[in-house]
């Protein structure tokens, strides 16, 4: 089991820069989740660290070991990849077993190795069979198994479930969360799913164009955002902003928008009269927009008149489509609510949990 570290990293294809200057530090047994936008560096990122590209200044280190100059297959790690890479003429047993014959790994090792990760992943019953034969659930297995049999000290995981259908990822993404518990070792995962990323994570780096945004766990990336990329690429559907001025009107501070005013709660009020006049970004995220009639209790509501546009039944609650003017935003509320398109309605909108950013910097203001 190893930690891992990129100081100061970059990776240059000519003039384009994938990786901007990473500063990472990765825990021992940890489950780090590198998420971002399709080609924001993240898959760019693991690939160097599985020495499948070479970086272009600083150091990666797997425990107390720089491995810069060392070859892929003498890192100690495995790599489980988006496309499962198998091997069509081999069976199963032989997929998994192919690394280690190659090692030179005792054929009594291969075969307890390989029997205790199929069981482990329920898949001890398929182990004669093709990958021709097998679902894409199962050859995602497979794929998975192919590494654990490698008893590395890190697992890379690229985008391994993005080929798999809804149910199956859901289901897949646990079993993962389930693997990580039991072999205690050091995960490391590539997705553009932030679902998947708040699901399965102990921490998530946030990266765009490069640039690392933000480190922290899924909770705290939800709650407190360093900016505004961070708040809108974290939460489903994604955070509302709304371009608005901090003003003051007998003592009270509000965010004032071309269409609605909102009062900053008073605990919270001496911070932002400081910014008065200051051209902001107001955020509030769907699940903070709530029907009056049924708004939980504790929060601090602000009134905002707005006229129905779309509603999509979720079942557990209703996705409310809303344009307030020319700005359009959605709300998750209660489903005994009953909207109908073009109906000018109130909501409220809890302050407790909103979010304000600069507008010229985007960074949060707290």
């Amino acid at each position: 089991m190893a930690s891992v570290t990129y100081d100061h990293v970059w990776k240059k294809f000519g003039d384009v820069v994938a990786v901007n200057d990473l500063d990472l530090h990765i825990e021992d047994k940890e489950f780090l989740v590198l998420v971002g936008p399709s080609g924001c560096g993240k898959t760019t990122a693991l690939r160097c660290l599985a020495g499948l590209e070479d970086i272009t200044e600083g150091t990666i280190s797997i425990g107390d070991h720089v491995v810069n100059d060392m070859a892929p297959k003498d890192r100690d790690i495995a790599m489980v990849f988006q496309s499962y890479a198998l091997y069509p003429h081999m069976s199963v047993y032989d997929n998994m077993a192919f690394g280690l014959k190659l090692r030179k790994t005792p054929k009594a090792e291969i075969q307890k190795r390989v029997q205790d990760a199929a069981e482990l992943l329920g898949i001890e019953h398929l182990l004669d069979r093709k990958p021709r034969q097998l679902s894409g659930g199962q050859r995602q297995r497979v794929a998975v198994g192919r590494a654990i049999v490698r008893e590395p000290q890190v697992f890379l995981l690229d985008e391994p479930l993005s080929n798999l259908d809804a149910k199956l990822r859901v289901e897949t993404r646990a079993n993962i969360s389930k693997l990580h518990q039991t072999l205690q070792t050091t995960f490391i995962y590539v997705t553009h799913d932030q679902v998947e990323a708040m699901t399965m994570a102990s921490r998530i780096v946030v990266i765009n164009k490069g640039l690392l945004q933000q480190v922290d766990t899924p909770q705290m990336l939800y709650d407190t955002p360093d900016n505004l990329f961070v708040a809108g690429f974290i939460g489903s559907p994604s955070m509302n902003f709304f371009p608005a001025k901090i003003t003051r009107s007998d003592g009270k501070v509000y965010v004032d928008s071309d269409t609605f005013q909102v009062q900053i709660p008073e605990d919270r009020s001496d911070t932002f009269a400081q910014q008065e006049g200051k051209s902001v970004i107001f955020g509030i995220r769907p699940e903070d927009i709530h029907n009056p009639e049924y708004a939980p209790p504790g929060i601090i509501a602000q009134p905002v008149e707005a006229k129905v546009d779309v509603t999509e039944l979720m079942g557990n609650e209703i996705f409310v489509y809303l344009k307030t003017g020319e700005q359009s935003f959605v709300a998750r509320v209660d489903p005994r609510s009953r909207y109908q398109i073009n109906e000018d309605i109130q909501v409220v909108f809890n302050m407790v949990n909103m979010h304000i950013f600069d507008r010229e910097t985007e960074l949060a203001i707290r």
